[in-house]
């Protein structure tokens, strides 16, 4: 296997990608799938925090759900975190003055279970090398959630980050088997089982489930095969899984006038995925209705939390921040503890719950959810119901307070 995960800015699993370090940082071992997955997730809950922090928390109820397995049994948790703290992770790289520099590090120095919650910490070297910003590739969590087979994610990780360039460029095959992590097997040595048992059932894989399409080469020394690389192209069919790096959001017209206020593009990009573009275009253009605001971002940043709304009487921004509009419908109250309700879980948690419900959702009500989240019209009694189990009596006395306005 190659690579370890990093991931993105301040909102970890929100995002929903892991930005992958794509220097010279192998693991030795095998790692299973789940482990695999385990490490990517590990990893981008960590992200923000990795060399600031020496210890990470995550629930263990998030972390099952991010990694597809839903199950109690957390001796099969703790089994794949002990297998990530007896995983050696190797590198050998050039530093910023060109000194090359080798290293070695456990994947995990510890981890712990307690009271639901997953504890766990990185050595000090490899939290700096897997921070690194200068060289990613966008690995999307809800691709690899798709993966059932180990050696197909380490082939599609492996490959993605040269989706630019259109090829890997040639591999030989020791390099190739690390990568797969099969290279400690005198079976896989043997190209022709290797070939049938690992090549093409992974790219068979890859081509079906990801947002690429991989088509094999070798090249031979008389009639051995010695090297392999991979061509690839965008799948047009799961293309669409790839959006978690933005880019969707980002070709809006909405996403530009954000811009153009002054909001900065990981705010943007969070508001439309979390509200949904009519929302968001709503209080924006309450916003742009009012006179005299001097904050022009801190004040939609109020209206989206707040649900202001027009037809209410105009007050003077100052104003506004010390008596924020209140709704008074029922509805909008939920909305507002809804809204509430979801800022105060963390990334990892608000991204698990979201992939929790929207799995109970299918065709129209799932593509409601999909564009307005959990301000969707269609699925609000569901979403009540869902946000009620999560936190009972979380919506206890909003009918008597809205009744008595």
């Amino acid at each position: 296997m190659d690579d370890i995960p990093r991931d993105r800015l301040s909102g970890p699993l929100r995002r929903g990608a892991v930005k992958k370090h794509v220097a010279a940082i192998h693991v030795s071992g095998k790692l299973t799938l789940l482990q695999r997955k385990l490490s990517n997730v590990l990893l981008l809950n960590a992200y923000d925090t990795l060399t600031s922090q020496s210890r990470h928390q995550i629930d263990a109820r998030t972390l099952s759900l991010m990694i597809g397995y839903n199950s109690n049994d957390m001796e099969t948790l703790k089994q794949s975190l002990r297998g990530l703290a007896e995983t050696v992770a190797e590198w050998d790289m050039l530093d910023e003055k060109g000194q090359q520099e080798w290293g070695v590090s456990s994947l995990l120095s510890y981890a712990k279970l307690k009271g639901g919650i997953c504890e766990y910490a990185y050595s000090p070297a490899l939290a700096e090398k897997l921070h690194d910003p200068k060289v990613f590739a966008l690995i999307n969590l809800n691709i690899q959630r798709r993966f059932t087979s180990g050696h197909a994610l380490a082939l599609y990780e492996n490959c993605y980050r040269f989706v630019r360039t259109g090829s890997t460029g040639w591999w030989s095959l020791d390099l190739f088997r690390r990568l797969m992590g099969v290279a400690d097997s005198p079976y896989y040595e043997v190209y022709k089982q290797l070939n049938a048992k690992i090549i093409k059932p992974a790219v068979a894989e890859v081509n079906k489930t990801s947002n690429i399409i991989l088509t094999p080469e070798t090249r031979k020394m008389g009639r051995t095969v010695t090297e392999i690389r991979f061509l690839i192209s965008e799948n047009p069919q799961l293309a669409i899984l790839d959006l978690d790096d933005g880019e969707g959001l980002r070709n809006s017209e909405l996403y530009g006038r954000l811009r153009e206020l002054g909001v900065s593009d990981r705010l943007a990009r969070q508001w439309l995925a979390e509200h949904g573009e009519e929302y968001v275009a709503e209080k924006l253009e309450y916003v742009e209705g009012q006179e005299g605001v001097k904050n022009t971002v801190g004040y939609l940043t109020k209206a989206l939390r707040e649900d202001f709304a027009r037809g209410e009487p105009v007050k003077a921004p100052e104003v506004s921040r010390r008596n924020p509009a209140k709704p008074s419908t029922l509805r909008a109250r939920r909305l507002e503890r809804i809204r509430d309700l979801a800022a105060s879980r963390k990334p990892t948690q608000r991204d698990a719950d979201k992939l929790l419900f929207i799995g109970r959702l299918s065709g129209a009500a799932r593509d409601d959810f999909e564009r307005h989240g959990w301000m969707s019209a269609l699925n609000a009694e569901a979403i009540v119901a869902f946000w009620e189990e999560l936190s009972p009596g979380a919506f206890d006395g909003l009918a008597e307070d809205a009744g008595s306005e």
